[in-house]
């Protein structure tokens, strides 16, 4: 019976409290009643905390825009989340770009150029969705992680805290309310007795929600770290890719310029130059005593009479019996037929002849 008296108390209790609250707030808001400001510093240090949570929902929001695209994904990934369950793997764009491209070239044949070329193309995307996968991995750890952190655990306590801190600056103005309407004795003597409590428990909260709010520098600081952890995770990402892309660049470097280029284009000169800048002086240095197929260099073939050593660069399967089958990288006799057509030579190893085409040749020195 006790229990549920002092059950009873202490809702009418906290009642009265809610109801004084509510009355002190509509009066300030109808410009009724003083409203007890926060000191400067105080108001200064909430207001940095709700732009750091503000832009660091934004950060966040767009770093998982920036690192998963797909938005149904990311519900997906979310959901486990909060299920505290891990998210099934999936394949990714690249490595997805990557198995087409080799399953390509497979049926295209891995012998001929396109063939070839499509798996090498494959390879090298496939490796560049590992390096994905890992950035994405990386950048979640390092980096999104704090930043949730932060929003669902600091700031949440923060916010606690500041309405905490309100509640109780309600409670003083309603007592400092209170202390200017008592007019007999007796009930100013406990109005006032009220305002000092109030009052003790308003600067005791202000000290706590200043405490917490102070804080925020060392978030700022530790958000930095972060940064710079992601920094690093996309350094080493696009650094792998360049690798990546380099290498590939080299295996199909070996294209013939007038191969590369369009085919209503005649010159090989901005190809060449886009490879030259692309791998830098030393690598196109290191190339020796191979000539690179300019247009200039298969026309004085075909003006002369002469003969050249080339490199076949490909495989290629003869389409009839008036032209010759090449292996990769075997070398073979070249020379050019008057009437001929201006992307063919003729070719020639040991008692074979036949007609090779001209963007699978290196002429040699």
């Amino acid at each position: 019976m006790n229990i549920m008296d002092f059950n009873v108390k202490k809702l009418a209790a906290d009642a009265g409290t809610f109801l004084s609250r509510a009355v002190q707030f509509t009066e300030e808001k109808l410009g009724q009643a003083e409203k007890t400001e926060l000191d400067a510093h105080l108001e200064n240090l909430l207001s940095k905390a709700e732009c750091t949570k503000i832009w660091t929902e934004k950060i966040m929001k767009q770093t998982e825009v920036l690192l998963q695209p797909n938005p149904n994904a990311r519900i997906e990934e979310f959901v486990y989340e909060k299920l505290d369950r891990k998210a099934p793997s999936r394949i990714n764009n690249p490595e997805l770009l990557g198995q087409y491209m080799i399953d390509a070239g497979t049926e295209f044949g891995p012998g001929t150029a396109y063939g070839n070329a499509l798996i090498k193309c494959g390879e090298a995307q496939k490796r560049i969705g590992t390096a994905d996968r890992e950035l994405i991995q990386t950048s979640a750890l390092n980096f999104l992680t704090p930043l949730r952190n932060f929003i669902e655990g600091d700031y949440k306590t923060i916010t606690k805290e500041r309405k905490l801190l309100q509640n109780k600056r309600l409670d003083l103005d309603a007592a400092k309310t209170r202390v200017k309407k008592a007019k007999a004795a007796e009930a100013k003597s406990s109005s006032e007795q009220e305002l000092r409590i109030t009052q003790s428990e308003f600067d005791r909260q202000a000290e706590i929600t200043r405490l917490l709010l102070e804080g925020i520098s060392s978030t700022h600081a530790h958000h930095l770290r972060c940064l710079n952890d992601f920094v690093e995770a996309q350094m080493t990402y696009y650094a792998q890719c360049y690798q990546y892309m380099l290498d590939l660049q080299k295996q199909l470097g070996s294209f013939p310029s007038n191969y590369l280029s369009n085919n209503n284009q005649t010159s090989g000169t901005p190809v060449a130059s886009a490879f030259s800048n692309a791998i830098g002086p030393s690598a196109m240095a290191s190339t020796g005593s191979l000539v690179i197929n300019s247009p200039s260099n298969l026309n004085d073939l075909k003006e002369s009479s002469g003969s050249r050593k080339a490199r076949v660069l490909y495989d290629y399967d003869a389409a009839n019996s008036t032209e010759l089958s090449l292996l990769a990288d075997e070398v073979i006799t070249v020379f050019s037929v008057v009437g001929m057509d201006s992307d063919w030579l003729m070719g020639e190893r040991g008692n074979q002849k036949g007609k090779v085409p001209i963007t699978y040749l290196e002429l040699l020195n």
